[in-house]
Parts: structure tokens; C-alpha cells; sequence
């Protein structure tokens, strides 16, 4: 009875799963193996790939960056939201989510009018009596646009972690002569090195296949992944073409994925999402 109980409650799940995330799977693996003019099978999609091996190489160096960016300004934050009272916690892990709340077009659209050349940010400088940057249409205007929109990925796991972290371990550090310095380095940086790999997880994810923020803040050159994909689908035509790399996309993800899984479980073997 327990067992037909919990098939019949995990039966919507299922259903999801299947509808929404199985099927759309094995679409896209039926058109990355097929030839867009005859139907048939075919390792040419797959062959092909070799082609957009440099633009995928960039799309993974521009999302290492701003994952690493992402942690460097992400961990201080999380930390000192972890050591405030409840009260400031619930509030501060608040204003972290606030901009996840906006639309993600829009936070993007709003970096380019701060950015381009007759931005607020060059208007300001120009007041100053300083000429104007060229920081639209750059690489670093890109990174920059993928640190804003995925910093929250991973300040909200980093401090899932390190608010966890048992008070009475640092107690004993210092207790036995530790500095801060060393209590950090040998206490708390090793307990939240699950929080860290989720976190970098969860920026490199989105980030290696984003489209959106490079076509608005990158320049004409500036060609991500995500923008070949978008493009193969839309103005080349052959879809087919653009389903092997978004599963060469998907295949990249379930590596991360993986990864975090092995080496980011927490001391009770869950997983920090």
C-alpha cells in the first residue's frame, strides 16, 4: 500500500520530468545526429563541431573569469551576511535576491546605458573634466555583465555553507593560538570548499552558454557559443547544426554537474544547491 502510495505521489513529477526534460533531450539528439536535408543519420553535425572548437575555448575562458570574479567578490559578502544577527540575514539575503526579481533583459539593457559611449557613467566622467572610456563593446563590458547577472549564484550557496559552520571549531582554533588569518585558512576556507565549487558550478553554467549579454555589451567580434547556437537556429537555417552544440552544451553541464556531486557534498552528504 506504502509503495502504490508514493508511485502515485511522485507520478507529476514524473510526468514533468518526462515532458519537460526527457523528450526535449531526445529531440535535440535527433536533430544533432540527422542531416537537415534528407532526415537520415548522420556524423556530420558531430564532425562539424571542430569548427566552433575556438569560440567554445572563449566561451569557457570568459566564464572561468567571471566565476572566479564572481567568488573573489561573492565570498565577503556571503561571509559577513553569515556572521550578522537573524534579523540583518533576512534582510540582506533579501536585498541578494532583489535583482534576480527583475527581468534578466532588463538589469543587461540597463548596463548599456550605463556603458556606451554617451552613458552615464561617460557623462560623468566628461562633468569631471575626464574624456569619455570605451568600455561598450569589449570584452571585459561582457565579463562584467555575466559577473552583475550571475554574482547571486554564488553568494546564496557560499552562504548556505558558511552559515552552517559550527561556531565552537573556531572557538577551538583560537583557543589553540590560531590568528585569524590561520583559523580562515584552516577552518572555515576548508569547510566552505563545498559552497565554492557550487557556487563556481552555478556561474559557469549559465554563463559558458549566455548569448543575451554578449551580443548587447560585447562588440561584432565578440562571439560566444550561445550566439552560434542562437545563430544556427534563427538566421543560418540548420538546426541541426545547432542541436550538436547545444549538446556538446548539455554534455559540458552534466560534467559540472558531476563534479559537484563528487566533490561538493557537505559532511551530512547533501549536496549545496
Amino acid at each position: 500500500m506504502k509503495k502504490n502510495k508514493s508511485i502515485l505521489l511522485s507520478t507529476p513529477y514524473i510526468l514533468w520530468m518526462l515532458i519537460f526534460t526527457l523528450i526535449p533531450l531526445g529531440v535535440v539528439g535527433y536533430y544533432a545526429l540527422t542531416d537537415p536535408e534528407t532526415g537520415v543519420f548522420t556524423w556530420g553535425n558531430i564532425r562539424d563541431l571542430w569548427l566552433f572548437a575556438p569560440t567554445l575555448g572563449i566561451s569557457v575562458w570568459y566564464s572561468l573569469v567571471s566565476a572566479l570574479i564572481c567568488l573573489l567578490l561573492g565570498y565577503p559578502v556571503a561571509y559577513y551576511i553569515a556572521h550578522r544577527g537573524a534579523t540583518a540575514q533576512k534582510i540582506l539575503y533579501m536585498l541578494v535576491m532583489l535583482p534576480m526579481c527583475m527581468s534578466f533583459l532588463l538589469r543587461t539593457l540597463a548596463w548599456v546605458g550605463l556603458l556606451e559611449t554617451n552613458g552615464i557613467i561617460n557623462q560623468f566622467l566628461n562633468a569631471l573634466g575626464i574624456r569619455s572610456l570605451n568600455m561598450i563593446g569589449t570584452p571585459g563590458a561582457v565579463i562584467l555583465g555575466m559577473v552583475y547577472n550571475y554574482l547571486p549564484y554564488m553568494i546564496l550557496p557560499l552562504y548556505a555553507i558558511i552559515v552552517k559552520i559550527d561556531s565552537r571549531l573556531i572557538e577551538a582554533a583560537e583557543d589553540l593560538g590560531c590568528t585569524p588569518v590561520q583559523v580562515f585558512s584552516r577552518v572555515v576556507l576548508p569547510l566552505s570548499m563545498p559552497g565554492i565549487l557550487s557556487g563556481i558550478t552555478m556561474v559557469f553554467v549559465p554563463a559558458v552558454s549566455t548569448f543575451y549579454i554578449s551580443q548587447k555589451l560585447g562588440g561584432t567580434d565578440t562571439m560566444l557559443i550561445g550566439d552560434v547556437i542562437e545563430r544556427q537556429f534563427k538566421s543560418a537555417g540548420n538546426p541541426n547544426l545547432g542541436a550538436a552544440l547545444s549538446l556538446v552544451l548539455m554534455l559540458l553541464v552534466f560534467v559540472c554537474t558531476g563534479i559537484m556531486n563528487r566533490f561538493g557534498s557537505d559532511e551530512e552528504g547533501g549536496v549545496v544547491v
